[in-house]
């Protein structure tokens, strides 16, 4: 049988466990676009993301009674396994590490009930992987990799059968996110060259784009893990053997904050909520909108496992990246009407998110960190011009990452 065979057998297979997720023409998107845009909604499978997929093939495929399974990760993955594992009523053995924040792991441990056991070992990921495999390795138990397995590859395929089915065609461009490159590597194996493709990955882990440069996988760290459901150091050796011939122009590096915008717009205007990973292929929309005017192009959002305690980063994020936002340290004059010379500057549009005395810098200076936000990037233009006019020193501090990490 072919590959495309066996990732139509496995979706078949699925439909036992889960139905199709939805394909949805999204109007905003394809207004602005002037393409017609569809979105896969992986983010409305029975886990919130694709991932049951790949775990759901490569544990079909095991007929060994009393097999034990066994994965390390800190999201999806783990939930996906833990899904699968009820399902087919195997005992899993879920590593996470020690810092795997409350909710992802009360969600594992929901989703595998007793026939899961979560273990929480080490402060990062490797040390967790590590400890995974050595237990695989004593008790004789399969491990289930996130991406690098042939099964898994073949089963994140079905993605690609289902937008076929449901399309009634194959789209003439499918964007999808990038992070070990499981999905990836099946989509495209099932597409072949009948379609056109968009690699999008976070710029602090552009695992594929290194990849496909050095014509063999590298490792990219130390990585920036906000997109946590992309954020892989190193693109698998199977996976990458299926991309290595993508050509390079088509791997797209996005900014983690230019992620949050997407995320904001998509929830406020759509009510959708998407994880960072899960909008990283609607944000690539604007990188190739010369290449997509008047074709159907599928992007695929991958997950929607969004934790709301990090909405407040997220907005803060896009609002930096939009330009509405700024962070700048004052040296405000210590004498009697200073700050008022300062607050007469503000514009009708502008507010004072944070204001805080740092230090003072000299006997008669002192520093001030101050955010303001308005309601459009052009306003910092005359904002600035009449800080200057006034004689203000400042330093605009938004895009000094160092300092914002510290101070903001």
């Amino acid at each position: 049988m072919s590959f495309q065979d066996d990732a139509r057998a496995g979706t078949q297979a699925m439909r036992d466990v889960f139905p199709p997720t939805p394909l949805m023409r999204n109007d905003l998107l394809s207004e602005r676009y002037d393409a017609d845009i569809w979105l896969k909604r992986e983010d409305l499978s029975p886990v919130r993301s694709y991932k049951l997929r790949g775990a759901f093939n490569a544990m079909r495929k095991v007929s060994e009674p009393g097999a034990i399974f066994v994965c390390a990760s800190a999201g999806n993955h783990a939930q996906g396994v833990a899904y699968m594992c009820r399902h087919f009523g195997v005992h899993g053995v879920i590593f996470m590490p020690v810092t795997t924040p409350q909710q992802k792991i009360m969600k594992t441990k929901m989703f595998g009930g007793a026939d899961v056991e979560v273990r929480l070992t080490g402060d990062y990921f490797d040390d967790t992987l590590a400890s995974a495999q050595s237990y695989c390795a004593d008790v004789g138990a399969h491990f289930l990799s996130p991406f690098d397995d042939e099964d898994v590859i073949e089963g994140q395929a079905s993605v690609a059968v289902e937008i076929e089915d449901q399309l009634g065609r194959i789209p003439d461009r499918i964007i999808l996110p990038v992070g070990g490159g499981g999905l990836s590597a099946g989509t495209r194996s099932y597409f072949g060259d009948k379609t056109a493709y968009t690699f999008a990955e976070p710029s602090g882990a552009t695992s594929l784009g290194e990849a496909v440069r050095a014509g063999k996988p590298v490792d990219v760290s130390p990585i920036n893990t906000f997109v946590d459901g992309a954020a892989v150091a190193k693109i698998g050796q199977r996976t990458f053997a299926r991309l290595s011939t993508v050509d390079p122009a088509d791997v797209l590096s996005i900014s983690e904050d230019r992620i949050c915008t997407t995320i904001i717009e998509l929830l406020n205007v759509e009510g959708i909520v998407l994880e960072p990973a899960g909008a990283l292929s609607i944000e690539a929309l604007a990188d190739v909108k010369d290449q997509i005017k008047g074709k159907t192009v599928v992007c695929i959002a991958s997950g929607g496992n969004f934790d709301f305690e990090r909405l407040p980063e997220v907005k803060e994020r896009a609002q930096r990246y939009s330009g509405v936002k700024k962070y700048f340290i004052l040296r405000l004059p210590q004498r009697p009407g200073a700050l008022k010379d300062f607050l007469n500057i503000l514009g009708p549009d502008d507010d004072i998110a944070r204001f805080e005395y740092l230090k003072k810098s000299a006997r008669n200076f002192g520093s001030v960190l101050i955010g303001i936000e308005t309601t459009h990037p052009d306003n910092f233009a005359r904002f600035f011009s009449e800080l200057d006019a006034a004689g203000f020193t400042y330093t605009d501090i938004t895009d000094d990452e160092m300092l914002v990490q510290f101070v903001i």
